[in-house]
């Protein structure tokens, strides 16, 4: 091992950090940032899932423009500006082949914002419906958003529950009781990079029309699952999507991953045309509006959230999704190097004894990305992060994205090529010190 146990320890005390076990992605990533500086070691940094690719320039240069046309002198509208509304509009149309008006498509800072103002109207618009269904494992911080507001939630690990039929059964047993507002997922999967399949987005559409349940669909990866030809404008195949099978749904959409543009925090809230018309007498009464959902949740949630996107940072969206629609920016191809990196990373862990954990979709093996999950023996996954971290390698472990499986979740996103022979040689490290 690279890092003695009192060395871990000392600087988990220091920052604070009560169970290093149990770090959340923030704490983890401070670890390794503090073990770095303080003792001259670099990590292999697997914790943090921001983009490692160059920012896309379409969207800087677009940006440029509209500040030396003096937008910055402008409060930008909450709904957002027409051509970034127009743009989502047409780029669900080119990439899921979903019809959404440009009305229903509402800009946010991050999906961040965007499901956070989602989890507020969702559960607010039915008083007999104040939980939120989280099929996981999943992005940690809905949770924290949930905690903010004082709504409750339910959860399930999909790992044992995946096809049709065994999904559906899982669900019934929380939207059965009626009192679930908002089922939430993201496809592909953070942290564990499976991805749903068609019939298992029917059965959850099928169920949200049948309880009027609204799907808060998380595509931070769009298109991302390599196994497939996703990526061409216009043309099939269509990355799946619950948006098929219900009304109720509203599609999160980040420039983020897909255009690398994480540092500008923009993304978007895709409301079905008909929820966003839906009138709430709950909604009307608490916030003294019409009471249509999607008025309510752009005026009276999303604006008292963020106050509207950055007016520079909406032209630089618009220009790069109006880029993808029209065939000139293969964010596809740009995205595909995660994949690469994610085959490398997985045929060393492996060669070194670790098995991946999330393993298979229902008709295929998981595909390679931007994450995937490892585990050793049997440590859990608490046991792993911390072990891994004295061989300079950190990760967060997946109970804390409600998983029930032991292990721990790996970002490829700051695995470069110049590490590929510092990985084989830490991973052989802690193979050695930990004998199967």
């Amino acid at each position: 091992m690279i890092f003695t146990n009192q060395q871990i320890s000392d600087t988990a005390a220091k920052l604070h950090i009560a169970d290093l076990k149990h770090a959340t992605i923030g704490e983890a990533l401070l670890m390794a940032s503090t073990l770095e500086q303080e003792y001259g070691v670099p990590f292999i940094r697997m914790d943090q899932g921001s983009p490692g690719l160059p920012a896309c320039r379409v969207g800087i240069e677009a940006e440029k423009r509209a500040l030396d046309a003096g937008v910055g002198a402008h409060y930008p509208a909450a709904a957002g500006i027409a051509e970034l509304k127009t743009a989502l509009s047409r780029f669900a149309k080119a990439f899921l082949d979903v019809e959404i008006t440009p009305r229903s498509c509402l800009p946010t800072t991050g999906s961040v914002a965007a499901s956070f103002a989602s989890f507020i109207a969702c559960v607010q618009r039915n008083p007999e419906r104040n939980k939120v269904l989280f099929i996981d494992p999943g992005f940690p911080i809905q949770k924290s958003q949930l905690r903010v507001i004082g709504a409750e939630w339910e959860q399930f690990d999909i790992h044992a529950h995946r096809g049709a039929e065994p999904l559906r059964a899982k669900l019934m047993e929380y939207i059965g009781k009626g009192d679930i507002a908002a089922i939430v997922y993201s496809n592909p999967n953070n942290p564990a990079w499976i991805c749903l399949e068609e019939e298992e987005l029917q059965v959850i559409g099928e169920l949200a029309t049948q309880y009027d349940v609204v799907v808060l669909e998380d595509l931070a990866y769009f298109a991302m699952d390599f196994r497939s030809d996703f990526g061409t404008p216009w043309q099939a195949p269509y990355p799946p999507t619950v948006a098929r099978y219900t009304d109720n749904y509203i599609l999160m959409i980040s420039s983020s991953k897909i255009f690398s543009y994480a540092g500008q925090r923009i993304a978007a809230a895709l409301i079905s045309d008909r929820l966003f018309e839906t009138y709430s007498p709950a909604l009307a009464e608490r916030y003294g509006d019409a009471g249509i959902f999607g008025v309510t949740f752009t005026a009276s949630i999303l604006y008292m959230i963020t106050s509207g996107c950055t007016a520079t940072t909406q032209y630089g969206y618009a220009a790069m999704l109006e880029a993808a629609c029209n065939g000139e920016l293969c964010f596809r191809e740009d995205t595909m190097e995660y994949g690469r990196r994610a085959e490398e990373m997985k045929r060393t862990f492996t060669k070194y004894g670790f098995h991946i954990v999330y393993d298979r979709d229902v008709t295929a093996d998981v595909g390679d990305g931007f994450f995937f999950t490892i585990g050793y023996g049997n440590m859990s996954g608490g046991e792993l992060l911390v072990e891994l971290m004295k061989c300079g390698i950190s990760s967060i472990a997946l109970a804390t994205t409600g998983s029930e499986q032991e292990g721990v979740r790996a970002c490829t996103s700051r695995f470069t090529k110049d590490k590929y022979a510092l990985l084989e040689e830490r991973v052989k490290m802690f193979a050695n010190d930990h004998p199967l």
